[in-house]
């Protein structure tokens, strides 16, 4: 078991109307718009104490380093969150927009309008709408602000979360729709969870003959059920949500037409065991494998790409949710090499 942070970003909506990019040096560029073949975004980055705000969601159990690794794919169009809200304190919200403001204004080089325009994002919530942060009323409420994963913070659902840093006194739910909940957790666990490479055992292994019946299984062990643990504490929120992935199916697609699936369909289902198929071994040659292929032509001089994807059922359990709910099934596959040869006659 291990624990990574995610570092997800403050999305301050309108905060430079589009007009500042903000590198982990703190450096603004005068692109905007962007020109050709170049991605605006609005980011503050930096160290704790130079303008960053990050989520405080924390992952633990079977994690997908961020950045690294291969998600797993819903078996519909739904997708985990892109953004989010999140409450933080008086004190941590003054603290962020005090050290962004110093950041920016003491850039060398920085813009004038990137100057200006985080000047009056700080006036807003120093001197204007609200007064000196809420500090004077810090025990009666919080600040909600936007984040983004930053794994897809290009992507356009990582814009939906526009709302300004808005102020929420206790009690009161926050008016937006994505504010963190539990369940909100547990989708952003599904994305995290890191799963098993899908490289199936054959026999005959990796090289195979026309119209040979190749066997195919996965282990137990290996294919045994994973999960993530997300957890937030701030601000007087403590919630938690676990996602846990249970593999249900094996489909095989041979990487050609011509070519018979074991069962039919291609698709192996789990075993009483938990294992997936039945090992080969010796004496079962005249058997029909439960799962596996039957190459009809040979590969000639290059291979064919067997298509191993499992099916895992996924559920959730969380703060007020004790019973497992059923999130979209996901699938996780790779490509495996097969090189089918041609039965070699002897005429004597």
């Amino acid at each position: 078991m291990h624990s990574v942070t995610s570092r997800g970003r403050i999305v301050l909506a309108g905060l430079l109307a589009g007009a500042l990019t903000l590198t982990a040096s703190g450096v603004a560029f005068a692109d905007w718009p962007p020109s050709s073949g170049t991605q605006g975004r609005t980011e503050q980055s930096g160290s704790a104490s130079g303008g960053t705000l990050t989520s405080r969601v924390t992952y633990s159990g079977s994690v997908r380093g961020s950045g690294t690794g291969s998600s797993v794919r819903p078996v519909t169009n739904w997708t985990p969150p892109a953004c989010w809200y999140e409450p933080r304190s008086a004190e941590d919200f003054a603290q962020y927009v005090e050290d962004m403001y110093t950041e920016t204004i003491n850039t060398p080089g920085q813009h004038s309008y990137a100057k200006t325009s985080v000047g009056m994002f700080r006036n807003d919530y120093k001197d204007g709408t609200y007064k000196n942060y809420n500090l004077d009323v810090k025990d009666e409420g919080n600040w909600w602000v936007a984040v983004v994963d930053e794994d897809r913070w290009m992507e356009p659902a990582a814009q939906a979360c526009n709302k300004q840093p808005f102020w929420v006194e206790t009690g009161d739910a926050p008016p937006v729709d994505n504010a963190v909940t539990p369940r909100i957790l547990a989708e952003l666990a599904y994305n995290r969870i890191q799963l098993p490479a899908t490289e199936v055992t054959l026999a005959p292994q990796n090289t195979t003959k026309v119209n040979l019946a190749t066997w195919a299984w996965l282990d137990k062990a290996k294919f045994d059920e994973v999960s993530v643990t997300a957890s937030l504490n701030v601000a007087g929120l403590a919630i938690q949500a676990t996602t846990t992935a249970r593999p249900v199916a094996l489909r095989l697609e041979p990487g050609t037409p011509d070519a018979t699936t074991y069962p039919g369909s291609g698709i192996c289902r789990v075993n009483a065991d938990g294992s997936i198929g039945e090992p080969y071994a010796k004496g079962k040659a005249d058997r029909t494998p439960p799962c596996g292929v039957k190459y009809l032509r040979s590969s000639g001089n290059g291979t064919f790409d067997l298509r191993a994807t499992v099916t895992w059922e996924i559920t959730w359990t969380g703060t007020g949710s004790p019973n497992p709910t059923r999130l979209p099934d996901g699938t996780f596959g790779n490509d495996q090499a097969v090189t089918v040869q041609e039965i070699q006659s002897v005429n004597r």
